[in-house]
């Protein structure tokens, strides 16, 4: 089948099988790594990608389900031709908010969205935002500092 999708604003086309997942489309088909393949069922969080700006898990869905929509990876997330991350990234980074790496593309990428419909979330909603995703290496904590730190960090303008 043939699929076009828009992906960090490049757009692709290609001929897959119809069972094709879009974490294995992503991954295999046009080399985006960022995108992390965890449990394949949907539970971890780790393949987390947005399609048209929501947060989706990319192994629970087929890349022709993605015909003609927009999707954003983690690699989509800092400013194109520039060395620079986006800010969540570098809160996650100040704020020790990974370890190993394997999670944290589904963090931000869940956590995006949360930030732009929430502009000043209490530390309860930052945690039910990421209950949704699995890490086995931080305990959360970091990550939740990480959060309010992008949120300080926006609210002062930096």
């Amino acid at each position: 089948m043939n699929v076009c999708v828009t992906v960090n604003g490049k757009v692709y086309e290609r001929v897959v099988e119809p069972r094709l997942l879009l974490s294995d489309f992503l991954r295999h088909e046009l080399n985006l790594t960022g995108t992390h393949v965890g449990c394949e069922q949907g539970v971890c969080g780790a393949c987390t990608v947005l399609l048209n700006g929501d947060p989706v898990r990319s192994c629970l869905i087929f890349a022709v389900q993605a015909h003609e929509q927009e999707i954003m990876t983690v690699e989509g997330l800092a400013p194109a031709g520039t060395d620079k991350l986006h800010p969540l990234q570098e809160a996650f980074r100040d704020a020790h908010g990974l370890q190993c790496g394997f999670c944290t593309p589904g963090f931000l990428l869940t956590l995006l969205p949360f930030i732009e419909e929430n502009p000043n979330p209490t530390e309860q909603e930052i945690r039910e935002a990421l209950s949704g995703n699995l890490c086995r290496c931080t305990g959360y904590q970091n990550i939740v500092k990480a959060v309010k730190l992008a949120v300080e960090t926006a609210e002062r303008g930096e």
